[in-house]
């Protein structure tokens, strides 16, 4: 009976995993501070792929998502400070002096 119930329970969330998009806004990051950037570009976009030749830098997957312009956003106000007028990403690549950010996730404040 309890069995039942647990593979019951089991298949009934499996729609919920299956919606989860691993590309939607977080609300945290796991990679570094969360960056506010000018703008967003995809690698394969004509800015986008345009600024990551200047910098000679190449990308597996023209469809990451690139973070321009951006500095550190901290709570406690060093960089940025707390808030951001333009977009908030958390990126896995911060390692261009800020003018390029690689494989950016957009983040809910």
């Amino acid at each position: 009976m309890q069995f039942s119930r647990a593979v019951a329970l089991a298949v009934s969330a499996m729609p919920l995993l299956a919606a989860a998009n691993p590309i939607e806004a977080r609300q945290n990051c796991d990679t570094g501070a969360i960056q506010c950037c000018q703008s967003t570009e995809t690698a394969g976009s004509t800015a986008g792929s345009a600024l990551l030749g200047l910098l000679g830098v190449a990308v597996q997957d023209l469809n990451v998502l690139l973070g321009v312009n951006c500095s550190p956003i901290t709570v406690i106000g060093v960089g940025t400070g707390g808030s951001c007028n333009a977009q908030t990403v958390c990126c896995q690549d911060n390692s261009h002096g800020g003018l390029v950010s690689i494989g950016c996730v957009p983040v809910t404040l």
